[in-house]
């Protein structure tokens, strides 16, 4: 199956399971993977034969920016549910959430969350 893969969404939100992420905030990084038929999309070579994925990526930081959340994985799902119900077409949407900086006292690496959904059934 084809699908467009979108990297680097950053957005600086307020999720987290410390107090102090939920007023400090910090900066996330998503990749998405969007499954869908490309087909007619690279016979016709018109847009709206393909997914418009810059309203997926604003509506991604917009979640980002505007949600609380304690876990990422909840923010890994409410991204991967607003990216299916965008575009009926999807049939299948990988999320890769990564938390850039957490805190975690001697830790330099980063927490990355990555879930795979498909569409309810229509």
């Amino acid at each position: 199956m084809d699908n467009i893969q979108i990297s680097g969404i950053r957005a600086y939100g307020y999720i987290g399971a410390l107090p102090e992420e939920q007023v400090l905030g910090q900066w996330f990084e998503v990749t998405l993977t969007l499954w869908l038929d490309l087909s007619v999309a690279g016979q016709s070579d018109r847009l709206s034969d393909t997914h418009d994925y810059v309203s997926v990526v604003q509506a991604t930081q917009k979640i980002i920016q505007t949600q609380k959340y304690a876990l990422l994985e909840k923010l890994a799902e409410q991204i991967a549910q607003t990216a299916l119900a965008y575009d009926q077409r999807l049939s299948q949407v990988k999320v890769k959430l990564t938390k850039l900086t957490p805190p975690i006292a001697n830790f330099d690496g980063q927490i990355t969350v990555e879930i795979t959904r498909t569409p309810p059934e229509r």
